[in-house]
């Protein structure tokens, strides 16, 4: 090697030594992205360019108003008929009858529990609670409220009486988590009159705690506390089949597995103590990636039936109502809130499972579609109940209201 080359070689070598040691300060200065909190549905989200676009869809925070309530766009079957039941209560979710036809209405995002009241034809919204944090669900027994905030159970006795100056509610059972991971409740009151709700997983997927991922129930009065079932990631519906008596419940697999799996599902409870998969395996066939190693799917209780992708697959209720056509009679009409972490959207619709004698399921078909256009919502189902008539509601999150399915020609006033 000649000087010269020597000395070219030096003066570069110099050169980019130079430079990086002029970077590096600005490499190390660049702030780091703050952590995800406990929780965050964006937890384990793959880092591509396709997976950044996906996020959860925020609803609206006002409910929409009356005359821009999407009902020509909701689609029931032919010789049925939608229109709006009650609108402006922000972020409508679970639902619940009372002895006098008061409905009442819980909420996840805001603080309230609403009570819609039908006299005369002509409906009315109050507020009957305020102040709690995520009343989602809620359930009627007896003259009695019962609503399950994040984390403690409590009631109202002799609300129907007192929609005008209701008292406070009373708690009746505390012993819960306080994540906000799945940490919202849907509440339902079993044949045996006990409360029944479920605990999430306080994440998308993880090992829970023996106090998570499970369906428990209580007496009325708050006592008796019991696990009935694990392996549940999180729930947001149940009901029980009219003729065997058995629970049925949905469940929301987890995310960022990939796009198509896995499904949600619809879960029968044959025997208290029953396992369900989450996290070693879901919808009954494909192991967990991270967590279903030493694990094997038929180790648990499959499902009954899948629900779709991502689905949002949320409340569900047999139909036992009289008003609809006879192959409605004691199958399930489950609400889909609809997909987020998918590219294309699935769900934002109302199905009817049908039912079989033996207790599977059969085929899934549409029952009311249109919440879901050109791949946006347009409104987002939560919640379905049985009227005394047999019409049934559908509550809606995203416009603040709550629609009602008839069958036939009458029509009813609405707000």
């Amino acid at each position: 090697m000649t000087d010269s080359s020597r000395r070219r070689g030096l003066v570069l070598a110099g050169t980019l030594s130079t430079l990086l040691v002029a970077s590096w300060p600005a490499a190390a200065q660049q702030p780091a992205a703050a952590p995800l909190p406990p929780g965050s549905p964006l937890i384990g989200r793959p880092d591509t360019d396709e997976a950044k676009k996906l996020a959860p869809v925020p609803a609206p925070p006002l409910a929409a108003a009356a005359d821009k309530l999407p009902v020509d766009k909701l689609k029931p079957p032919k010789g049925f008929r939608i229109e709006v039941y009650a609108s402006g209560m922000p972020n409508a979710r679970s639902l619940a009858l009372g002895d006098k036809g008061t409905v009442f209405v819980g909420s996840r995002l805001v603080d309230k529990v609403y009570a819609i009241v039908d006299k005369d034809g002509k409906r009315e919204v109050k507020v009957v609670a305020t102040g709690l944090y995520r009343p989602n669900g809620v359930a009627f027994k007896n003259g009695t409220l019962y609503i399950a905030e994040l984390s403690q159970i409590s009631k109202i006795e002799g609300i129907e009486d007192k929609l005008d100056d209701p008292p406070k509610p009373t708690v009746i059972y505390n012993d819960l988590p306080k994540d906000e991971g799945h940490g919202w409740k849907y509440l339902a009151i079993g044949p045996d009159n006990k409360l029944y709700f479920a605990v999430g997983q306080p994440c998308n997927n993880c090992i829970p705690s023996d106090k998570h991922g499970q369906l428990r129930r209580i007496n009325l009065d708050g006592s008796g506390a019991e696990v009935i079932a694990r392996g549940v990631r999180q729930s947001v519906g149940f009901d029980w089949n009219p003729t065997s008596k058995e629970m049925y419940f949905t469940d929301n697999g987890r995310d960022w597995l990939s796009e198509d799996l896995p499904n949600d599902e619809l879960n029968r409870l044959t025997k208290v103590g029953q396992h369900f998969g989450s996290p070693y395996c879901y919808q009954g066939n494909v192991p967990d990636q991270d967590n279903g190693w030493g694990h094997k799917c038929s180790d648990y209780e499959p499902p009954v039936a899948l629900t779709g992708p991502h689905a949002g697959t949320l409340g569900m209720k047999f139909y036992t109502g009289n008003q609809f056509p006879a192959k409605y009679k004691n199958q399930i009409l489950v609400a889909r809130h609809g997909s987020w972490n998918r590219t294309n959207k699935f769900g934002g619709d109302v199905a009817l499972v049908n039912i079989k004698k033996d207790g599977t399921a059969g085929a899934i078909e549409p029952f009311v579609t249109g919440f879901l256009e050109n791949n946006s919502y347009v409104g987002r189902p939560v919640d379905v109940m049985v009227m005394k008539d047999g019409s049934v509601l559908i509550s809606d999150d995203w416009n603040g209201a709550v629609w009602k399915v008839s069958y036939g020609s009458a029509r009813t006033a609405g707000r």
